[in-house]
């Protein structure tokens, strides 16, 4: 059986500081994946909402619009500088997420955009379920306030290296889409995700390493550095879990790189330990990989 991931790869997530001003964060993003990139990440990765402030108050005025495909730069400035990037860097850049405005539907998304190293438009993942959640004494958010569902599992493909799942923060609390993502040959599922103080503590490491032991691939999760000054206050502790669960790099709550060499020898190593890969029996159960499986909007 051929490997997942056709060779090792150096993987970065950017656990980045933002602020109110779009221009100075999409400056800043260029500065830290060009870091990145010089350090030898050939996969970078941006948090959620990178170029704007987190929160329902913020998506409508932060948002740009992303269709037609490509838009102009007065419609998403953030996209031809993610763009461009990627071509600078000479990497595949995840680009975290951004508030879109869909002029067609009127609604508003939380939204990723995956481009190549010759800065090619790969994939546009809407997160799909929305971060709708009420815990009496600590926090109340409900993004659908503003916010409209994507309605597609998204799995792009970096031919040098193999099949990459990618969605966005509160998907990765439902295992549906990591496993779908593995069981059609992802190497890593990505999340660019902030979660906070309150959600973060519980669940954070927890769910990655979850979803990188039940499906026995690499896990990255992406997280906006943390600003008490905020409204929303990130988690931070951007981390990359392999297929065995066990967290291979990970930082804290303040800005900083996060770099992980992801090799296929660990995925096939872990597969043949513990080959529950041979074992399922769908004959009992049903295989959530196979019929009804949404990959086009």
């Amino acid at each position: 059986m051929a490997s997942l991931l056709k060779k090792p790869v150096t993987l970065a997530l950017i656990q980045l500081a933002t602020g109110p001003d779009k221009a100075v964060n999409l400056s800043h993003a260029r500065s830290k994946v060009l870091e990145a990139s010089k350090a030898g990440a050939s996969i970078v990765v941006l948090p959620e909402c990178f170029n704007s402030p987190y929160g329902c108050q913020f998506f409508p005025k932060y948002a740009e619009t992303l269709l037609p495909s490509p838009p102009s730069k007065e419609h998403s400035p953030t996209y031809h500088a993610l763009s461009d990037l990627a071509k600078e860097a000479k990497a595949y850049l995840i680009g975290g997420s951004i508030p879109e405005y869909s002029p067609k539907t009127r609604k508003y998304h939380n939204t990723s955009l995956t481009f190549s190293p010759t800065g090619t438009l790969l994939a546009t993942h809407r997160k799909v379920h929305l971060f709708d959640i009420d815990i009496p004494g600590k926090i109340f958010f409900h993004e659908s306030e503003v916010l409209s569902p994507g309605n597609k599992v998204t799995i792009v493909d970096f031919p040098e290296y193999g099949k990459v799942g990618i969605a966005i923060c509160y998907d990765v609390r439902f295992p549906e889409l990591a496993m779908i993502a593995a069981r059609k040959g992802c190497f890593a599922i990505v999340y660019p995700g902030a979660f906070n103080l309150t959600t973060g503590a519980l669940h954070w490491s927890l769910q990655a390493r979850a979803r990188a032991m039940d499906n026995q691939v690499y896990v990255a999760l992406c997280s906006p550095a943390r600003d008490m000054d905020a409204s929303y206050n990130a988690w931070g502790h951007s981390m990359v879990v392999n297929p065995n669960a066990e967290v291979i790099a990970e930082t804290e709550e303040n800005e900083d790189i996060v770099y992980a060499e992801l090799d296929g020898d660990k995925i096939d190593e872990c597969r043949k330990g513990i080959p529950v890969y041979t074992q399922r029996r769908f004959d009992v159960y049903p295989d959530v990989s196979k019929g009804g499986v949404k990959y086009e909007e």
